[in-house]
């Protein structure tokens, strides 16, 4: 295909058969055949490849067929090529960087938001049921809250303030880690209601928690969010033109709890009835109802949007293994809302490196970055919508009619990441949007947005199918409903139909040999895929083998050295080997079904064709001299499409690179990273022709380690203890294990590693969440029993046969704030019915069962029963009875949290490791 290529070789058939290559600055001048595209040549021979001549003049020189002679050479084409992507790159890191930073507006504080993340993280950790999270942060989140309503009532403005600490209790049960079971008992959420004087009938939720993971200040998880919500209290309750709906701001104090603060409020608390739609400070989320008129109310808020829909349906995909109370809200509230997700420096999440210090205060002020723009109501828009954003742009609200609830994951200088310690994770079926963005996103503006709008009131009406979002450098959004953009893919496919139909149908031999010369070009755009692929992912497995994977865990850009160099020598290779073969240079780009209809980031290969084809088209006159000028505005033209196109690629590396620091020991990070490295490749290249972990103070990338010193007991069916040891319970999260942690603590080597016991639930371990399956690679270091003072009281309440057949159990528990109770029935034996959520047990392939439990401050003990049916068959080779429980507890704060001994074991670990530990037990019961 002599039109579409920009760089060749060509080669010439001497009379006495030497072959001799030159580039494509040859001094012959063409005929004005040869620089006619349109004019096919005299052309013989049907194979790729083949033998065929062409004939000119008195037939003297045979050469392969269209190749002009006055082309860019290769070496200067490479160096412009590789100018082009290096320039854009800096463009988008340039843009990534002003999306960190805001301009204060007058009316948000960013220096008072600060003193209050300063303030909540000062208490240290604050886990569920500890004093720290119960009492010191809610004191003072009260306090706060305290002063905010006296400013209201002295100023006598058109607002008025509703306070209410709610400590609910409930249960229910989510398909998180293949789905378990979450019981809270008065768990605290602090909720505050903003409203005009006249009262509302219709409210916005604002969400954030303030609780933490063991071991961790929460700076960025959540902490930043609630300093910010309580900044945006003040600054809208200050207002002095009254909100048009009411406002609930919600503190939850139990997300890291699998959400379980925010089910007691949706399902539980008197407002949530009149809530119509959320926003959510947190951290990377999935889906949500059809409400597309919430992508408008965060595309006219933000100052610098960074926003793509297809960051939604890879969340949606269930590919990250994340959640957060935006599930709650959607699943069980049935509202539409917005997830602010902070997807940058994901090493330091759940570390106690997530301190305020790494949260810059102008990033917090972006929080407050809004348009001004006066409130303007007309009817939803049905094409394309363009907006362009900016601090001070004043310009109507225009109400927009596209997709559904919505996720704005913001990448910025807070570790938000996809966790394994929160809750829900697999494919979600409704579907949501995307949008991301750097630092602390824009919820001032969008707050206020969404409170004065009318959509707002019957949120319902405004269902209408998903919406085509994205943003580029962070500066423009274009947004278009799904439906619009299924024409338009259409509409490109057809005119590339068009064009290659009409190049196909040229007069004479002049089509054969396009539609040949197009198909040999496909086979080796396809085949230099194909074994880029192959190759890097043998050099992952070569560096896998060779024990050194994770290399790249502290300079991911090692990582793009070596396979991206594989890559793009792989890639060259094949087109190399093509070009000398025949002559190559025909680039496909091969679309699925996808690409016509069904995923709205079925934009991204529309772009990638309907880009290179306009470019061919309008620089037509240009092309048949393919010269260097040609080269350069046709790189001009694609401009656009590659800068968003890298936004992506930095995107995915942002989330995916920390999250194989926690993915487990089973899933090899070498493939997964040197696939991606490979994919971006291949992404970059198709519209062209050719120590693991480290504490640096200024961005360390620890390696994650569990430890628990626990005791576990075992009793037989008469309730005697079978069996009792102690010891440190040492879990790795990623690929590695322990292998460069031996070194310095000789003992977890493979002596100690554990196994499973199957006739155990959960192999007889104090698993705090489901995960067995990503950490399989464990070790069990003896070490004297622990003696916690508040040690779990567990009996057997009572025990009856049913009418159905079934047998009824009744429990009663006490102890610590967390606890875990696993089930295991007995082969031919099943779960009919029990206490917690809607009183069916979700089913489980495994064959367990897991209860997450906590409560705040203080609980009474902890009641609930199950109905098993026994097997029909007893299984005799298999434990006795009919049931396996289990019961663990999880000291996480205070006295009982440290012992002698693991403060001894913990010294041992390299300062680049950051082990997460705590005291806990573990009992076992037949029945």
């Amino acid at each position: 295909m002599e039109s579409d290529t920009t760089i060749r070789r060509i080669k010439a058939l001497q009379p006495g058969g030497t072959h001799h290559y030159s580039g494509g600055g040859a001094s012959s001048s063409p005929s004005p055949q040869e620089g006619n595209q349109d004019a096919p040549p005299r052309w013989s021979g049907s194979s790729c490849g083949g033998n065929g001549q062409q004939h000119r003049g008195g037939g003297d020189r045979e050469r392969k067929p269209g190749v002009g002679v006055s082309l860019l050479g290769e070496p200067l084409g490479a160096l412009l090529v590789s100018v082009f992507i290096a320039s854009l790159w800096a463009l988008v890191q340039l843009s990534l960087r002003q999306l960190v930073i805001g301009t204060s507006t007058g009316d948000f504080n960013a220096v008072r938001a600060r003193r209050h993340l300063e303030h909540i993280t000062s208490v240290g950790p604050r886990p569920v049921g500890s004093p720290e999270n119960e009492v010191l942060t809610v004191g003072y989140l009260l306090e706060q809250i305290r002063h905010v309503e006296a400013e209201v009532m002295v100023a006598g403005g058109p607002h008025r303030l509703s306070v209410d600490v709610q400590r609910p209790t409930g249960s229910f049960s989510i398909d998180f880690l293949g789905g378990f079971t979450s019981f809270y008992d008065g768990v605290t959420n602090v909720a505050v209601r903003l409203e005009p004087r006249g009262g509302a009938s219709h409210l916005m939720l604002a969400n954030c928690h303030f609780d933490t993971v063991a071991n961790s200040p929460g700076a960025s998880d959540d902490a930043v969010s609630c300093a910010v919500m309580l900044e945006v209290l003040h600054s809208m309750a200050n207002l002095s033109t009254p909100l048009r709906h009411g406002v609930v701001f919600l503190f939850n104090g139990a997300e890291e709890n699998v959400l379980q603060a925010s089910h007691g409020f949706i399902t539980q608390h008197p407002w949530a009835k009149q809530v119509r739609a959320f926003i959510n400070l947190e951290a990377a989320g999935v889906g949500g109802p059809e409400n597309p008129w919430l992508v408008q109310a965060y595309v006219q808020a933000a100052k610098h949007p960074f926003a793509s829909v297809v960051g939604q349906e890879v969340f949606q995909s269930g590919i990250i293994p994340s959640d957060t109370d935006f599930r709650i809200y959607r699943d069980f509230g049935n509202i539409p809302g917005i997830d602010l997700a902070f997807i940058e420096n994901g090493y330091i999440y759940h570390t106690k490196y997530d301190t305020p210090d790494r949260i810059l205060t102008d990033s917090i002020q972006r929080a407050g970055c809004r348009h001004h723009h006066p409130r303007v109501s007309s009817p939803p828009p049905q094409g394309v919508v363009t907006t362009t954003p900016g601090c001070h742009h004043h310009h109507p609200r225009v109400s927009s009619s596209p997709p559904q609830g919505v996720i704005i994951t913001t990448p910025g200088c807070h570790p938000h990441h996809p966790r394994v310690s929160s809750p829900p994770q697999g494919v979600i079926p409704t579907q949501g949007v995307t949008i991301t963005t750097p630092g602390v996103s824009s919820p001032v503006g969008t707050f206020r947005h969404l409170v004065m709008s009318d959509e707002l009131a019957d949120s319902s009406e405004y269902r209408h199918g998903n919406m085509v979002f994205f943003d580029l450098l962070g500066v423009v959004v274009v947004a278009y409903p799904a439906r619009v953009g299924t024409i338009l893919n259409y509409l490109v496919a057809a005119a590339t139909f068009c064009y290659l139909a009409r190049k196909a149908s040229r007069p004479g031999n002049g089509g054969g040999r396009y539609v040949r010369e197009l198909a040999c070009a496909a086979g080796v755009t396809v085949l230099s895929w194909v074994v880029t692929l192959l190759t890097v992912l043998m050099v992952a497995l070569v560096v896998t083998l060779l024990g050194r994977s994770m290399f790249w865990y502290t300079h991911f850009y090692a990582a793009v050295g070596l396979y991206g160099a594989a890559a793009t020598g792989s890639t060259v290779l094949v087109h190399t080997l093509a070009k000398n073969i025949y002559y190559g240079g025909v680039r496909l780009v091969v679309l699925a079904e996808l690409y016509f209809d069904g995923l709205c980031s079925a934009y991204v290969p529309m772009l990638m064709v309907a880009f290179p084809l306009a470019a061919k088209i309008l620089l037509a006159g240009e092309f048949r001299r393919a010269s260097g000028r040609y080269c350069v505005l046709y790189l001009l033209g694609l401009t656009l499409p590659y800068v968003h196109f890298m936004f992506l690629i930095w995107v995915v590396f942002e989330i995916f690179t920390p999250i194989l620091g926690r993915s487990g020991t089973e899933l090899p990070p070498e493939l997964v990273l040197a696939t991606l490295v490979t994919l971006a490749t291949i992404f970059l290249s198709s519209f062209f022709a050719w120590a693991p972990c480290s504490r640096s103070p200024d961005g360390p990338r620890p390696k994650r380690v569990f430890v628990q010193h626990t005791t576990r007991t075992f009793h037989d069916l008469q309730g005697a203890v079978e069996s009792r040891d102690s010891g440190l319970w040492v879990n790795s999260f990623d690929y590695t294990a322990m292998q460069y942690v031996t070194p310095f603590i000789p003992e977890l080597d493979d002596s100690t590693r554990t196994e499973c016991r199957e006739d155990r639930p959960f192999c007889g371990y104090p698993w705090f969440l489901p995960v067995k399956f990503l950490s399989k690679k464990n070790w069990y270091l003896p070490a004297p029993e622990v003696a916690p003072s508040l040690p779990v009281e567990f009996a057997l309440v009572s025990r009856k046969e049913t009418a159905r057949g079934t047998v009824k159990m009744t429990f009663r528990a006490k102890g610590p704030s967390h606890m875990s109770l696993y089930l295991m029935p007995h082969r031919g034996a099943s779960l009919s019915s029990w206490s917690f959520g809607d009183g069916t047990p979700p089913f489980d392939l495994s064959g367990e069962y897991f209860v997450f439990y906590s409560h705040g401050l203080e609980a009474p003990a902890w009641t609930f029963w199950f109905e098993i049916q026994p097997p029909k068959d007893p299984d005799l080779s298999g434990p006795e009875g009919v049931v396996s429980v289990g019961v663990s507890s999880h000291h996480f704060f205070g006295p009982d949290q440290r012992t002698a001994q693991m403060d001894a074991l913990l010294r041992r670990f390299p300062d680049w490791a950051f082990p997460s530990s705590w005291v806990s037990t573990y009992t076992m019961f037949r029945y």
